[in-house]
């Protein structure tokens, strides 16, 4: 292995493990301080579905229109898939007032998950273009790793999951996947191509709008808190924030 192969290497999986690092500093916080969490879980799930719904429709999906026509069709594969999940749990595991708190983990749980391996696909991609490039998408996918960290584990609390359980799954959805992702994507990176990579994020985008919208959104509603359209707005900012930082 080269020293510019290496460098590249080293720069992956130094900015995958940061993202880890940033979203598990969410998950400590947030467990650390659950009873403050929970009195407030209604604003970090607005600021949440503020930053995910608005950076899908913001950056991933026109991203992943530019590199294929086929994206739209994917966008909705990811889409309804979680919602099969939804749907398969409420009719098959559990019956429906179990599910129906169960779910409201799990499915966000599931969805982050799968778009925090994406993130570490991502670092793989940008970083072998060059290290300026995979910096700044570095920058924009930082951002929202610690809110992703703190939501996963308030919705896993509020399904019923026990506290230390929540933490474990959590870490493992949120944080450990994106330098799962960076890892198992690098051997393969020249393989991932414009197509491939538009498929994966037009996926990721349809799972993080079903999260958003059906899950966090309506969740809040129940909360009926009154400055939660406040922390949505803030959200949305900081999705802007992520969009410029990537230079889009």
């Amino acid at each position: 292995m080269n020293v510019v192969v290496l460098n590249t290497f080293y720069a992956v999986i130094l900015a995958s493990f940061l993202a880890c690092l940033v979203t598990t500093i969410g998950i400590y916080i947030i467990s650390k301080y659950e009873e403050w969490g929970n009195r407030n879980a209604a604003y970090f799930m607005s600021f949440a579905a503020g930053v995910l719904i608005s950076v899908s429709f913001l950056h991933i999906i026109p991203k992943s229109l530019s590199m294929s026509s086929n994206a739209p069709i994917y966008l909705l594969v990811g889409f309804l898939a979680l919602y099969a999940v939804n749907r398969y749990m409420n009719s098959y595991v559990c019956d429906e007032r179990e599910c129906e708190d169960l779910s409201i983990g799990i499915i966000p749980m599931l969805g982050i998950g799968f778009h925090s391996f994406i993130d570490g696909i991502i670092y793989s991609v940008t970083f072998n273009v060059s290290i300026f490039t995979g910096t700044l998408a570095a920058v924009g996918m930082v951002l929202h790793e610690f809110p992703e960290g703190v939501v996963t584990f308030l919705l896993l609390e509020r399904a019923g999951i026990e506290r230390q359980k929540a933490i474990v799954y959590a870490f493992l959805a949120a944080a450990l996947s994106t330098p799962l992702g960076a890892l198992v994507s690098y051997p393969f990176i020249h393989n991932i191509n414009q197509s491939v990579l538009s498929i994966f994020l037009a996926v990721s985008a349809g799972i993080l709008v079903y999260v958003g919208a059906s899950h966090l959104l309506p969740a809040v509603e129940k909360e009926n808190q009154r400055y939660t359209i406040i922390t949505l707005g803030v959200g949305i900012i900081v999705a802007f924030l992520i969009v410029l930082s990537k230079g889009s």
